[in-house]
């Protein structure tokens, strides 16, 4: 009763105040017969007053039950009108275009608002592919899906869901938010960083003219090429550029893959002064700090590969790589080996020990590295420890592995990687040479250990794959091999230790003799100073022939391979060995070599399964084509006449086709 007198029942719909009423009644019509027998049972008289009371009450509740179940009907009736004509209001009104379709694919009906993208086309009982060829596709391929899509329709974006149990089609237009949207993305801040390569190199001969008409060509080169991207440019150094733009920018200078850098070379190549850039960019944070400081680190990125390429990359996202097609010229300078010499010797200093590593199926290269990285550790009165995979040598290193039996000293030192986790401590150095993939070391274990205790000596190009937090980098794209990096070192050791003996001597000359095709390929003046310091002290050129001798099998399955060579185009060679049968991935590289001899190939590419299950590409190149941008693609790396890629769960035809479409891409 309280709830009947309160002031919020008077605001409830009709139909409830209707039901509690008949409630009250009931229960007060209840009430008035209880009365009515205790009534009688005291006093007649009174229970006949009552009586009468209670007829009346009766009469009262009757014609107030039937006017509220009046009341009532009406109500629900009225609300029942009011609904099914919303319902039918909103399907010809509603902004969202709704299309029946009949099971054999024609139009059925369609609201109004969906009418008005066909114009005054008549499209009721046609197929929808015969009204819009472009919808019927979308609703075609979008048919299983579970949530709605977006999706482009003519010029326009729609929201499209399908209700296949009805045959409906939903679209709502989203354009005016996909453009929010995009201008969003198209105005997020781009920072970039803009290196000069060599322009030290290249001034320190010039006369102070010279010098500043090149800088006012490259400034202005630089200007223009900002100016007309509408980006904000800053020189902050010599040979360094400060460069703030917007994100729908970086689309534009991605799609025409930074022509700056082919511009500015060529044109300083024609006045024999040839000047490279690099870029590291970085997008998509809105941490201002944070970008500058990937920009950096993509710019790092970009002169460990090599230079005269663009790095651009967002915060979590992949690495995309343009420019580097032409060969890295020789920057690094005997001060900067005079360096990196003496902060080995104090890395070295603070270790308890030293494991030096190369990669897995080890070659010539990477084995000499791991033993001059062990002489001068014995240089330096510490003890070193080469961690090898003695079940995956080819012949060359096995060869190798026979001789050092009369080195036990040696010999001693080589321990599996299972030995070297057990002696690791929290002071041990771990050297990474001739990679600087933890994922292709030899022991991936041992870098995680030694994580923070990192240093990297390699000549290949830098990847997106790093260590984490290296205290010490020597990466030289531009020699020949990590050995020629290492003999270097060697000049700045002490005169007083024992000094490199004949065996490391002439595994280090082997691993240049291998790297470059018997001093055809990337060498320099410094690698033939490398491999002349090597020969007066002792190696022996004769033991290097004997261990880069082939034996039968290998001679056979190497010819074999170049027997099966198909030619794409009128300059790339391309060989893929027979799916069932196990290919060594050193003849395979020898296989590429061989075939650059042919006369007019200026790439090979060998395609083979490995003793591991992936299928291995080596490819190799006469300078002119890069095939490191091509193995990058199918998950690689490399050099630019050197490079190779590891697959995983597909057949050898299949990593061919794969490799096809990457070459018909690039061509």
């Amino acid at each position: 009763m309280k709830q009947f007198f309160s002031k919020d029942f008077w605001h409830l719909p009709a139909f409830m105040k209707n039901s509690k009423i008949m409630l009250i009644a009931i229960f007060l019509l209840l009430l008035s017969i209880v009365c009515e027998i205790m009534a009688f049972i005291v006093n007649p008289i009174l229970g006949l007053v009552l009586l009468v009371l209670v007829v009346l009450t009766i009469v009262v509740a009757f014609f107030t039950l039937k006017e509220i179940t009046e009341d009532t009907t009406e109500y629900i009736s009225d609300l029942s009108y009011r609904i099914k004509r919303g319902e039918q209001e909103s399907l010809i009104k509603m902004p969202i275009g709704i299309l029946f379709l009949s099971e054999k694919g024609e139009i059925e009906w369609i609201n109004p608002y969906l009418q008005k993208y066909f114009g005054k086309n008549e499209v009721l009982g046609k197929p929808v592919s015969e009204v819009d060829e472009e919808l019927a596709t979308l609703i075609e391929e979008n048919s299983k899906a579970k949530d709605a899509l977006e999706v482009s329709w003519g010029e326009r974006k729609f929201q499209m869901m399908i209700q296949n149990d009805i045959h409906a089609v939903y679209l709502m237009d989203v354009t005016r938010y996909a453009q929010i949207e995009q201008h969003d993305r198209d105005t997020g801040i781009v920072v970039g960083q803009i290196f000069l390569d060599n322009y030290d190199e290249v001034t320190q001969t010039m006369t102070d003219k010279k010098v500043s008409n090149l800088s006012n060509y490259v400034t202005n080169e630089l200007s223009n090429w900002a100016k007309r991207f509408k980006m904000y440019l800053k020189r902050i150094d010599d040979d360094h550029f400060f460069v703030v733009a917007y994100a729908g920018v970086l689309k534009q200078l991605e799609d025409e893959k930074f022509r700056i850098l082919d511009r500015i070379r060529e044109r300083t190549s024609k006045q024999n002064f040839p000047l490279t850039l690099s870029i590291g960019i970085a997008y998509d944070d809105d941490n201002l700090a944070a970008l500058a400081r990937l920009a950096q680190s993509n710019l790092d990125l970009a002169l460990g590969r090599g230079g005269d390429q663009v790095v651009v990359k967002t915060p979590d996202g992949q690495a995309r790589f343009y420019g580097g097609k032409t060969n890295p010229m020789e920057k690094r300078t005997r001060v900067r080996a005079r360096m990196i010499s003496q902060a080995l010797q104090e890395l070295m200093s603070q270790s308890e020990q030293i494991f030096v590593m190369g990669h897995k199926q080890p070659d010539m290269d990477s084995v000499g590295a791991c033993l001059g990285i062990r002489r001068i550790a014995a240089m330096n009165k510490k003890k070193c420890w080469i961690v090898l995979d003695k079940n995956s040598l080819h012949s060359d290193v096995e060869r190798l592995m026979e001789e050092l039996e009369q080195y036990p000293d040696i010999k001693g030192t080589i321990i599996s990687a299972e030995e070297a986790l057990e002696k690791t401590t929290e002071q041990s150095l771990l050297i990474m040479v001739d990679h600087s993939k933890p994922s292709i070391s030899v022991s991936e274990e041992l870098y995680t250990k030694l994580i923070n205790r990192v240093m990297v000596i390699d000549h290949h190009r830098r990847g997106e794959e790093f260590p984490e937090n290296p205290i010490l980098v020597y990466i030289e794209p531009y020699a020949s091999s990590t050995c020629e990096l290492i003999t270097e070192m060697f000049e700045y050791q002490s005169k007083e230790s024992e000094p490199i003996n004949k065996i490391e001597a002439t595994a280090m000359l082997t691993g240049i003799i291998v790297d470059t095709r018997s001093f055809s390929l990337r060498t320099g003046t410094r690698t033939f100073d490398a491999a002349s310091y090597l020969r007066s002290v002792g190696a022996d050129s004769a033991m290097s022939q004997h261990f880069m001798k082939e034996n039968a099998d290998n001679f056979l399955q190497r010819n074999h391979l170049i027997d099966r060579v198909e030619f794409i185009g009128d300059n790339l060679a391309l060989c893929a060995g027979e799916t069932d049968k196990i290919y060594d991935p050193v003849t395979a590289a020898q296989a590429a070599d061989a075939l650059l001899t042919v006369s007019g190939v200026e790439a090979s590419f060998v395609v083979t399964q490995r003793q591991d299950g992936k299928v291995g590409i080596s490819a190799r190149s006469n300078g002119k084509a890069n095939v490191q941008v091509i193995m990058e693609q199918l998950g690689g790396g490399g050099h630019l006449s050197n490079a190779a890629t590891q697959l995983e769960g597909i057949s050898v035809s299949e990593a061919r086709e794969q490799l096809l479409d990457v070459l018909k891409k690039e061509n």
